[in-house]
Parts: structure tokens; C-alpha cells; sequence
């Protein structure tokens, strides 16, 4: 979380944005998907929190059923008690609401709630700025394929990517090696806890990643969540989700890689693959992703390179130009209390909230018409700036 913030709720003056991110995750029934569409249509997740059930009908998804549970539990949950608990359970995570959520991840349909991590973090992986490249495959891979996944892991990694994969056996774990042993970075995408390892067999894998501060371990589930087999496919969107390309090095056609690959073309990434003999087993979901239209991985990796080192980088976070100031237009007394706070810097919507002493729904549509405007940009992490 910002420091920031976390000084705001220790002073007791604000909840933060996020603590409604992480009380919404807790009802069953309201995953990332319908979450992210409270956050658009009330603006923000603690108006969404504070809304009727009616108003709650109105939002796309939100049948009877889910309205049911959302009032029964909501009556049993309190943001600040459980941000407060979780700050001590769970010290390291990000929400949407936080400048440092990677932002690759948030402009997927389904971006996690809540991210725990633990690890060396770099920013520029987050904000877009160093290429994260995603390698998974088959957890019984052939000579051929450990070879070669060595050989592309510890080659991206001496040019400067960072390699994403799930610390599972077989391609997952070469991936990750070959990147810290060729002295790059890498992140695991855990389907448990972050402090859970699973299986127990990458257990040094997993301490070399975090003791050597090669990387960063990374998971939509809190501490102490053991290993679910339904958890396992959907970590598979947040490697797409991380990634600006995809490797799937051997893959049987009934495979969590096959899952990982449908999710990055679904988010638009690129999707290469290592091709393989027609009647090799691990090979199968290759050739079928070969027949799709995926790029094939060929002999000489320079290409390989080439091609990735054409994606372009994400702009930097602070995307409001300096340009020369000019007066302001004439604003209402509300907008005109709104921009008198926003500066140069970016701000959090919580921040500007309590310096302006308004309500969240009436800062939140007075940013929209500045915005609309061209006099405020709304940066990730639901943060603010001046844009003249």
C-alpha cells in the first residue's frame, strides 16, 4: 500500500480506496470482473460499499441472488477493522486504487482485488517500463524442451527482460532458474498464499527468489491459503496479464499452458511458441497454437529478440505534459475547490477527498468534467494530476 495512505488510516482521518477493494474481495460471489464494474459505475468502491440494494440492481451482473449475499454479508463486515487486521496478516499487497499495482494487470478485464507480494519489487516492471515476457509449459517436459527453455530464459534475462512463470516442476522451474542464473529477474505467480510453496519440492527455488532478491512472488490469495485445484487456472490470467508476450514451450493439448496462451491472446499479447515433433505428446498444444496463428520460436534467437524488443514500452506514470500554464476557464465553486488541491504531482483520490472536505461521489464527478476538461489526467491507481 502508499505510505501515503497507510498514514492516513493509522491517524485515524481517512480509509483509503483500497480498503474497500479488499472488503469487496470478500464477498462471495463478487469476483474481479463484477467488482470492477462497481468501480465504474458508482466511481469509486466505497460508494459502491455505502450504495442500496437498489442502486446495486442497477449494475450489470447483479441478479437477486448476489444482491442476497451481498447484504448478508455486508452487514458482518467492516472496512476498517478488517484493512487494520490485514495490514497485519498481510503488510504487502496492492489494490487498483495503488499507484504501484502493476499496470499491464489492471488493464485486463479481470485485474485481482488484491495482489500480495513478497520479494524485491522494481517499479519499473509495474509501471510497463522493463519488459516482463511470460514462459510456461507441460510440468513433464522432454531434454528438448528443459534444454531449450534454459537456453531462451537465460538469453531474455542477459537482455533485460524479466521472466513471469508459476513455479510449478518442469518448464516453470527451468524458466525461473535460468533467469537468476544468467543474473536477471524473475516472478513466480503463486495459486496459494505467498507464503505457502507449492509444490514443496521448489521450496529452494523458491527461497533462492527471495534470499538472492532476484524477484518477487507474487498472489491474489492471502497468507496461509493452501493449494486449491480451481486456483491454479485463473493465476494462469495474471501471468498473461503481467506479461507483454507469452513462450509456451511444450504443452499437451489439456494444459494450464494452453489456458495461460488463450488468456494472452484474449488480452491481446503475443504468443510464441516452441515448436515440436507431430507425434510428441507435449508437443500437441504447441502444433495446435502453431495452427492458430502463434509465432514459432526458430533456431536463431536474435529474431526472437528482435520481435520482443519491438513491443514498445508503456509511457512513464506522470502523463501529463509540461506545457506553458495558462489561465484557468471560469469554474463553478466545486470544480474550482477540486482543482485548487490537484498539483503538478500526482494524487490519491482518498488524499484529494480529505483536503477538499467534500463528499467522494461529488470529488469523484468533479474530476470527470475536469478531465473532460483537459485540465486533470487520471493516472493508474485512481491518482490525479494537473495537466497545464
Amino acid at each position: 500500500m502508499d505510505i501515503l495512505k497507510q498514514e492516513s488510516v493509522e491517524d485515524g482521518e481517512l480509509l483509503p480506496e483500497g480498503a474497500y477493494w479488499l472488503v469487496w474481495s470478500q464477498i462471495s460471489g463478487v469476483g474481479p470482473v463484477l467488482i470492477r464494474r462497481l468501480q465504474q459505475h458508482f466511481g469509486t468502491l466505497e460508494a459502491a460499499w455505502k450504495a442500496s440494494q437498489a442502486q446495486l440492481a442497477e449494475v450489470e451482473g447483479f441478479g437477486l441472488q448476489i444482491l442476497k449475499k451481498i447484504v448478508e454479508q455486508r452487514s458482518r463486515l467492516h472496512p476498517q477493522q478488517l484493512f487494520s487486521k490485514h495490514q497485519q496478516e498481510n503488510p504487502h499487497f496492492w489494490t487498483p486504487a495503488d499507484t504501484d499495482y502493476p499496470r499491464l494487470l489492471l488493464e485486463t478485464p479481470s485485474p485481482p482485488p488484491v495482489l500480495y507480494y513478497r520479494g524485491e519489487v522494481e517499479l519499473s516492471e509495474n509501471w510497463g517500463q522493463k519488459p516482463l515476457v511470460g514462459i510456461v509449459g507441460t510440468r513433464k517436459p522432454s531434454d528438448y524442451g528443459l534444454r531449450w527453455t534454459r537456453k531462451i530464459s537465460t538469453t531474455l534475462a542477459k537482455n533485460g527482460f524479466t521472466i513471469v512463470s508459476g513455479l510449478a516442476q518442469g518448464i516453470d522451474t527451468v524458466s525461473h532458474s535460468g533467469a537468476m542464473d544468467a543474473g536477471g529477474r524473475t516472478i513466480a505467480v503463486l495459486g496459494t498464499g505467498v507464503d505457502v510453496v507449492y509444490p514443496a519440492k521448489n521450496r529452494d527455488l523458491y527461497k533462492q527468489i527471495l534470499t538472492q532478491k532476484q524477484g518477487l512472488i507474487i498472489s491474489e490469495y492471502a497468507a496461509k491459503t493452501p493449494p486449491n485445484r480451481t486456483h491454479f487456472p485463473r493465476r494462469n490470467r495474471i501471468i498473461a496479464g503481467l506479461s507483454r508476450a507469452v513462450l509456451v514451450m511444450e504443452a499437451p493439448l489439456k494444459s494450464g499452458a494452453l489456458i495461460t496462451a488463450n488468456y494472452a491472446n484474449e488480452f491481446g499479447r503475443d504468443v510464441y511458441v516452441l515448436p515440436g515433433r507431430i507425434d510428441d505428446r507435449p508437443s500437441q498444444g504447441c502444433l495446435k497454437l502453431l495452427s492458430q496463428g502463434a509465432t514459432p520460436i526458430l533456431k536463431e534467437l536474435d529474431e526472437l529478440l528482435r520481435m520482443l524488443g519491438a513491443i514498445p514500452q508503456l509511457d512513464g506514470v506522470e502523463v501529463c505534459s509540461e506545457v506553458e500554464q495558462v489561465p484557468l476557464p471560469d469554474l463553478s465553486p466545486e470544480l474550482q475547490k477540486v482543482m485548487d488541491v490537484i498539483s503538478t504531482e500526482s494524487l490519491p483520490l482518498d488524499l484529494i477527498v480529505q483536503q477538499t472536505g467534500m463528499a467522494t461521489g461529488e470529488v469523484s464527478s468533479a474530476l470527470l468534467q475536469l478531465e473532460l476538461m483537459g485540465l486533470v489526467s487520471q493516472l493508474p491507481g485512481m491518482r490525479y494530476q494537473r495537466c497545464y
